[in-house]
């Protein structure tokens, strides 16, 4: 396909985009500024992908026309034969290439990114499970260079999480996060067990973009805040002060709770953070006419039967539902090599979009 008139929009935009950014009054207003900055950062590596096609576009077609020129079997025949191979191979990268980048990122690809971890069917091995999730996250975030800040938790009695909600801040966190969501099963023996029988447990998994004030309006009548004595570790500042806070969204009834801060005022300012983020969920949710509620469209009940991905210890395994993908290298995907899932997770997602956008 010709991508020229698309690459010169691209560029229109990009000059537009600098020009924007060369106004001192766009920073008055951070948000705007910051959105601004991010787009041009990835236009600017989509017009150098452009740039590329147009000068391998070019050089092939005039390897093409020495081809047809030159006598066959002749030297310069078969350098241009050789090089029209290569280049054939280079378009077809770069067309992908610039092809994914004319589909527009979601609002909220860029935000920080909170994400819920409970418990599902199969009780402790359920919990160890979570755990598990809780460390292939967070060791997937080390490598990235992301940062991770617990906000809530819920330790089981053998180690694991009945639940766990943390947030994950850095760049494009959400983008490659958000296909986490849902229901994973796990398929092993479990520590507990003695007669070395097989277990199949779950853990559901909400991801959840951070909503921003504008995002999502809640007034002061809407909600009722609570106030308690934190448990569990920490140190006598958490056991011995009211430091938990509790918040009830009146007009949805959701009930959130963060105590793993020492500061009351700490833990309201998570606790809204993340009421925020579950309401833009909710919102985004209606909007795309997807699922009935916000809920059902994160995790699902947590049957065994409603899964995304399954992790298989007895074959090394780990299938994705979703794109029917198996990989046979169980140990380091739970040890955080999480991108040759997500990889493949967002390519699928990007082909899907280019094919709505006929382009």
């Amino acid at each position: 396909m010709d991508l020229r008139p698309h690459i010169q929009d691209l560029k229109r935009r990009y000059a537009e985009t600098e020009a924007q950014l060369g106004d001192p009054k766009v920073f008055n207003n951070p948000q705007r500024a910051a959105e601004l900055t991010r787009e041009y950062s990835r236009l600017k590596d989509i017009v150098a992908s452009g740039d590329a096609w147009l000068k391998a576009m070019m050089d092939l077609e005039d390897n093409q026309a020495m081809l047809a020129a030159e006598p066959p079997g002749s030297e310069l025949a078969e350098m241009a034969k050789e090089e029209v191979t290569r280049l054939e191979g280079e378009v077809a990268r770069l067309t992908r290439v610039v092809q994914f980048g004319l589909v527009p990122p979601e609002p909220t690809d860029s935000r920080d990114t909170i994400f819920e971890i409970r418990a599902g069917a199969g009780g402790q091995e359920s919990a160890l499970f979570a755990a598990d999730l809780f460390r292939m996250y967070s060791r997937y975030a080390e490598e990235r260079g992301w940062r991770i800040e617990t906000m809530d938790s819920s330790p089981s009695d053998l180690g694991g999480f009945k639940e766990i909600i943390f947030e994950v801040f850095g760049q494009d966190v959400y983008k490659r996060l958000k296909y986490e969501s849902g229901v994973h099963r796990v398929q092993r023996v479990p520590a507990t067990e003695a007669q070395g029988r097989i277990h199949t447990s779950t853990v559901t998994v909400a991801v959840l973009p951070e909503a921003e004030e504008v995002d999502v309006e809640i007034k002061p009548d809407e909600i009722e805040i609570n106030v308690c004595r934190a448990s569990g570790k920490g140190g006598q500042g958490v056991n011995t002060t009211d430091s938990a806070v509790q918040i009830i969204h009146k007009p949805t009834g959701m009930i959130v709770r963060c105590a793993d801060q020492r500061s009351q005022q700490k833990n309201k300012a998570q606790a809204m953070t993340v009421l925020r983020s579950r309401l833009l969920e909710r919102k985004i949710a209606d909007e795309k006419a997807k699922y009935d509620s916000q809920r059902a469209q994160q995790v699902g009940t947590g049957e065994r039967s409603e899964k995304i991905r399954t992790y298989n210890f007895p074959q090394n395994r780990v299938t994705d539902h979703r794109i029917e993908l198996t990989l046979y290298n169980l140990p380091a995907v739970i040890d955080g090599n999480l991108d040759p899932v997500i990889n493949p997770l967002i390519a699928n997602d990007l082909n899907e979009k280019l094919s709505a956008l006929k382009i």
